[in-house]
C-alpha cells in the first residue's frame, strides 16, 4: 500500500467517525492535527524514557502508527503531497554535510 492508499484509509476513518463535520469535537484543523501529531511523537519518547530496549514492539508501533496518521492528515488537510516532499527532502539531504568542523 503507497502513501494515496493509506491516506484514503485515514479519510474513510476520519469520515466514518464524523470529524470531518463542522460540529466535531475534534476538528481536523492544521493546529489541531500538528498538535496531536507532537503529543503522539512525544508518547513515542515514553517507550524509551529509562532505557535503550524496546520492551514493547507492538505498543511502540501503535504509537509509531498514530504519528503516521497524523502525519498523513495533517498533509492532507495542508494540500501537501507528502511523498513529493519526502522525496525532495532526501535530494536536498544527499547535498547536505553533517558532523563537519
Amino acid at each position: 500500500m503507497d502513501i494515496k492508499q493509506l491516506t484514503e484509509k485515514m479519510h474513510e476513518l476520519v469520515a466514518s467517525k464524523g470529524w470531518y463535520n463542522a460540529d466535531s469535537k475534534r476538528p481536523q484543523t492544521p493546529r489541531n492535527l500538528a498538535v496531536s501529531l507532537s503529543i503522539e511523537a512525544a508518547e513515542i519518547l515514553e517507550h524509551f524514557q529509562f532505557g535503550e530496549e524496546v520492551k514493547d514492539r507492538e505498543e511502540l508501533g501503535s504509537e509509531l502508527a498514530d504519528v503516521a496518521l497524523y502525519l498523513l492528515q495533517l498533509a492532507s488537510v495542508t494540500g501537501i503531497d507528502l511523498e513529493q516532499a519526502i522525496l525532495k527532502k532526501i535530494e536536498i539531504n544527499y547535498t547536505r554535510t553533517w558532523d563537519q568542523k
